[in-house]
């Protein structure tokens, strides 16, 4: 089975990046893949795709070295396989408040005996290369959201999950279980305080951590506070950031 690019980066103790696609396409997709990031993750909870535009888009990602990630809508163990019996590579799961909820997740990406994964992985199996059902379950990586107040409440129990490879810091929601205004960077202490207890106790724990971000600069601050992972961009907002410089310096130069 073909090697997930960022478990082996983890255990050289390197961080790694991750880009974000809210664009349903196949062409975003692959335009994303080919910039450089070492991962991408197709959003299935506030993006633009459904399940159905899943595959084209793991396809287009599967044509380079980026590995796939797809966050799921729920902690729905129907999605998570269907997700990954079309080939991706990790599962991001959203609002996960204990850790039943942290487990049914991981149960849902391994296979037989340690978990409920289903058998019948028809594009996996191709994309992954032979042996994928007996590699899988030391491939695939599982990151369960941390986001809420119950969350925060059961992050020590959360983080103990057998099985569970990191956890994912969703900052606008995590805002509002601070009760905070909503927001991507966010610069409050409050907010940053929290971000690197919950780091802390991921660590502690012996999985990673990682931090979603809505720019470069503050993605390369998560990484010196010690992220192992950061998402540091997407499609979209990349596409609106780029129109804009481009009218902007149109209008300067000729107004």
């Amino acid at each position: 089975m073909r090697k997930n690019k960022i478990k082996q980066m983890w255990k050289d103790n390197k961080f790694a990046t991750m880009g974000w696609l809210s664009i349903s396409h196949g062409l975003t997709a692959e335009v994303m893949a080919r910039q450089g990031f070492d991962s991408l993750c197709i959003d299935l909870q506030h993006g633009t795709s459904e399940m159905t535009d899943v595959l084209p888009m793991l396809q287009a990602v599967t044509q380079t070295e980026t590995v796939p990630f797809v966050r799921v809508g729920w902690n729905d163990p129907a999605d998570i396989m269907k997700a990954l019996d079309l080939g991706a590579y990790g599962i991001i799961v959203p609002l996960v408040n204990t850790a039943e909820e942290a487990a049914t997740a991981v149960a849902a990406c391994r296979y037989s005996p340690v978990g409920m994964r289903s058998v019948g992985p028809v594009r996996a199996m191709h994309s992954g290369g032979s042996n994928y059902l007996e590699e899988a379950n030391d491939e695939i990586i599982v990151m369960a959201m941390i986001e809420t107040k119950q969350g925060l409440d059961n992050l020590d129990e959360i983080c103990a999950t057998p099985g569970l490879d990191a956890v994912y810091i969703g900052p606008s929601d995590l805002s509002l279980a601070l009760d905070l205004k909503p927001r991507g960077d966010n610069p409050d202490p409050l907010h940053l305080e929290t971000c690197d207890k919950i780091l802390e106790t991921a660590h502690k724990h012996g999985i990673k951590a990682v931090m979603h971000c809505a720019s470069g600069e503050f993605a390369s601050g998560a990484i010196k506070r010690g992220f192992d992972m950061v998402m540091l961009t997407s499609d979209l907002a990349s596409m609106i950031a780029g129109v804009k410089s481009q009218l902007d310096t149109f209008k300067a130069n000729t107004g």
